[in-house]
């Protein structure tokens, strides 16, 4: 019979990488949750480590080790899910590479996760949204790039990871499409408003710095030339509805994830099939969309027709900007960066 220790190697080394080729998000949750459920078992079981078998874990033990995690560690019923989740995982490798066990996997396979209190989907109205877009500050060396970055979060639904690894050849201006790398490494295309696409070329072309050269195809770079990251994407939000919103109402919503949600009921607003903006926003599950129907979403008309409007203008290359981002021309503000 294979050791615990030697299985859990073949799950991580072999079965995630290989079988079935998921992100290293998922691999670096499942390896938290293992940290943790490896020397529960090994104290469970009154046992050193080494000397556990795969036949040692039993259904028993795992929903043990749930307990532990919600009481003990006094982890919410989300993180009990997860840690659920990647045993969930483990019990599917068992089935297939250690037949014997395939009892087990099944009775752990077929514990069912905790329902969890879901909180009320905090969004941006549309005149919300366009006061921060109005209130970005282009004469900032880095203004330019987070109008953008609203504007793509706006349009698209994106997440702050999907937004912070976008590569610049993902983007097709004269089609207005965006290539968007999801979970589960799963690309879909989305078709951008015509003023983003027209923001997100000249940002291309005139305002995205340098990148060194491990980052040349990062389309979004940070003041050091690297690829910015999913943190970088959720200060640059922060910043701009602190600029903008009250503390109250910073307090129902998330900086990221609100912009993802005003998409999908711009979209519901504007008539688009549940399907259309389930693939737009890169759910798996219908259900995930499905949400977005419960809310009540009366709010003036005109406000939406001004927000569509918008979205539907063509960007021109005002001279305006220029002069709004002569950053670029200032000596004081370039050695500052220097410094950086």
């Amino acid at each position: 019979m294979a050791s615990l220790k030697e299985t859990v190697e073949q799950f991580f080394t072999q079965y995630l990488i290989r079988a079935k080729g998921v992100s290293e998000n998922t691999i670096a949750s499942y390896q938290d949750t293992f940290k943790i459920f490896l020397p529960f078992a090994a104290k469970y079981l009154s046992k050193k480590l080494s000397n556990i078998v795969v036949s040692d874990i039993t259904c028993e033990m795992v929903l043990a080790f749930l307990e532990y995690v919600e009481k003990d560690r006094q982890c919410t019923v989300r993180t009990r899910n997860l840690r659920l989740a990647a045993l969930k995982s483990f019990a599917k490798m068992l089935r297939i590479c250690h037949p014997e066990c395939m009892r087990t996997a099944e009775m752990i396979k077929n514990i069912p996760s905790m329902r969890e209190q879901r909180s009320l989907i905090g969004f941006l109205y549309s005149d919300e949204i366009l006061k921060v877009l109005e209130g970005v500050d282009l004469k900032t060396a880095d203004g330019f790039r987070d109008y953008a970055i609203l504007h793509l979060l706006a349009d698209t639904g994106a997440r702050a990871s999907e937004i912070a690894n976008l590569k610049v050849d993902c983007f097709h201006a004269d089609q207005m499409t965006l290539g968007i790398l999801g979970k589960g490494n799963r690309y879909r295309l989305v078709q951008i408003w015509p003023k983003t696409a027209g923001i997100v070329k000249t940002y291309i072309d005139t305002y995205r710095r340098t990148p060194k050269p491990a980052w040349q195809k990062a389309l979004f770079v940070n003041q050091r030339g690297e690829s910015l990251t999913r943190h970088g994407v959720y200060r640059i939000c922060e910043k701009h509805l602190k600029n903008t919103l009250t503390a109250k109402r910073l307090q129902q919503i998330h900086p990221v994830h609100s912009f993802r949600h005003s998409c999908a009921i711009q979209m519901m607003m504007s008539g688009a099939p549940v399907t259309d903006i389930k693939n737009h926003l890169g759910h798996e599950h219908i259900q995930s969309t499905m949400i977005y129907l419960k809310l009540d979403l009366s709010r003036r008309k005109e406000v939406q027709k001004k927000f569509i409007a918008y979205t539907q203008s063509v960007f021109k290359n005002d001279p305006k900007f220029d002069d709004l981002t002569d950053w670029q021309q200032e000596k004081s503000v370039l050695e500052w960066l220097d410094k950086l």
